[in-house]
């Protein structure tokens, strides 16, 4: 089973975007049972606080729910915890990297580094750009799916 989760600064826009999107996206192609997937805060902000309203939104949208979801704050155990931790911007894997005092098994990455154009994930909460974010969130995921097909070994 591989272990993912997403993060960014407060768990309530990007994130969660992405967790949703690629949970759909390994149900589509019938490999749920061989993830667990979740997404996590960098800061303390938004700690119980649901998706933020416009991100439910554009979720529904494609008929994907993120009901129960609220906002939690990584910890330094979670790095024994998970397999890969997928940041939205360069702010989250510094976090990340100060948090973990390191990487030393090499399990940070950003989300949209397996795509052909590397870069942030921006912030909506702050650009108001929901689409934009949704856009490069679908293309990560899809990326970063695709790239680890191709080095776990998954059984479809």
């Amino acid at each position: 089973m591989i272990k993912l989760l997403f993060v960014c600064h407060g768990n309530i826009c990007r994130s969660p975007m992405a967790e949703f999107i690629m949970k759909d996206l390994v149900r589509q192609c019938g490999l749920e049972e061989q993830f667990e997937i979740a997404s996590a805060a960098t800061t303390d902000e938004e700690l119980g606080n649901p998706v933020y309203p416009p991100v439910r939104e554009l979720l529904r949208q494609r008929g994907l729910s993120c009901k129960g979801k609220t906002a939690w704050q990584l910890r330094s155990s979670d790095y024994d915890r998970y397999d890969l931790f997928v940041g939205m911007d360069g702010e989250n894997r510094r976090d990340m990297l100060r948090l973990f005092s390191g990487d030393p098994k090499g399990k940070v990455s950003l989300l949209l580094d397996c795509t052909d154009r590397p870069r942030d994930v921006a912030d909506p909460w702050y650009t108001r750009d929901f689409h934009a974010a949704e856009t490069d969130i679908d293309r990560g995921c899809a990326a970063l799916l695709e790239h680890l097909q191709e080095i776990m070994p998954l059984e479809l």
